[in-house]
């Protein structure tokens, strides 16, 4: 797969987006600048420019109308995609984390930092899907993250329950509706950071990330660990993948720890691996320094990494991706003939 390098950063990524339909990715970095560029040819589409920290987090509704991002400046943003326009400001006493819209695109949920005496909470605004429409002022729920400093977010099927990853490795299920505590389990080592949330098509179960070098595939209606991912270096960020059955990890060791042996190793690479099977299938490398953000297309095209090198590689599936079969999935097939 040749990749296509979006150059645009200054600084390090820190999460990429595909729209629903996959032709836009959406990308935000420390450099306070969100990007969208087209998902064919890397081509840069234009920028949304107001935010004055880094950019932590960026998502789109269904329907492609509305960007939502969130920042250290302690704000949530809601802008045009098309015109990008600013359209609405939520103002916070401590950074947001993580944005995510419903799969409907009628709610917001925030995520926002624990830090000079405010504490985490996850806040969802209704959203009205319309640049012209005026948008609530208040939150529609507030939950507070008491045991544990929430990391990542995000609403399930049908927007039923908001699933929450957390400092210390375990994971939470809250009513969408009532905010009420409903589950919570500990899935990965403790105090081993959750890095990245991430769902599958139908939001049924969803991939973590972690700083315990594994990633962990879940149920979202009992919060049962159903897969797990074990790599050789802190991951940052984990997708799972639409048409092949895979999953992507991206990771790499923070620069402080990176020592030249290792950098010659290779670590700053792609990994994927088979949902199933549990069992890594490929590399790919090409960034110069950790992945901090892995994200596919909707529709199974391709796939994008964020690094810390400030750089986006696009990349676009070959014939071999789709055409390539598992041992265990080849013997199953010539099974059947």
């Amino acid at each position: 797969m040749r990749p296509i390098l979006l150059s645009g950063h200054t600084r390090a990524l820190t999460q990429v987006k595909y729209s629903k339909d996959g032709d836009i990715i959406f990308s935000v970095s420390k450099d306070q600048i969100i990007c969208a560029w087209y998902a064919a040819n890397g081509e840069r589409l234009g920028t949304y420019h107001g935010h004055q920290g880094a950019l932590w987090t960026v998502d789109v509704d269904p329907t492609t109308t509305l960007l939502a991002s969130g920042a250290a400046d302690n704000t949530i943003r809601l802008w045009d995609v098309k015109t990008g326009k600013l359209l609405k400001t939520w103002d916070f006493g401590t950074a947001i984390k993580r944005v995510e819209f419903s799969p409907d695109g009628t709610q917001l949920l925030g995520v926002t930092e624990r830090r000079q005496g405010h504490l985490s909470t996850i806040v969802v605004y209704d959203i009205v899907l319309d640049v012209e429409a005026e948008q609530a002022d208040e939150h529609s729920l507030r939950i507070v993250c008491e045991d544990s400093k929430a990391t990542v977010a995000g609403f399930s099927y049908g927007s039923k329950y908001i699933i929450s990853g957390h400092e210390d490795g375990s994971v939470t299920q809250w009513d969408a509706k009532t905010g009420e505590l409903l589950d919570s389990a500990q899935i990965q080592e403790d105090d081993m950071q959750i890095t990245d949330l991430q769902w599958s098509s139908d939001r049924t179960y969803f991939i973590t990330a972690s700083k315990d070098k594994t990633a962990k595939l879940v149920a979202a209606n009992d919060l049962r660990v159903l897969k797990t991912y074990v790599a050789d270096t802190p991951l940052n960020s984990a997708a799972i993948t639409p048409v092949k059955d895979y999953v992507i990890l991206g990771g790499g060791q923070a620069a402080m720890d990176v020592t030249t042996t290792s950098a010659r190793q290779g670590k700053f690479e792609a990994r994927f691996y088979h949902k199933i099977f549990e069992e890594e299938i490929g590399r790919v490398r090409g960034h110069f320094g950790p992945l901090n953000y892995v994200a596919v297309d909707p529709q199974g095209k391709s796939y994008a990494s964020g690094g810390e090198d400030g750089y986006v590689r696009l990349h676009h599936f070959d014939r071999g991706y789709f055409d390539f079969l598992y041992e265990v999935e080849r013997e199953a097939e010539q099974a059947n003939l």
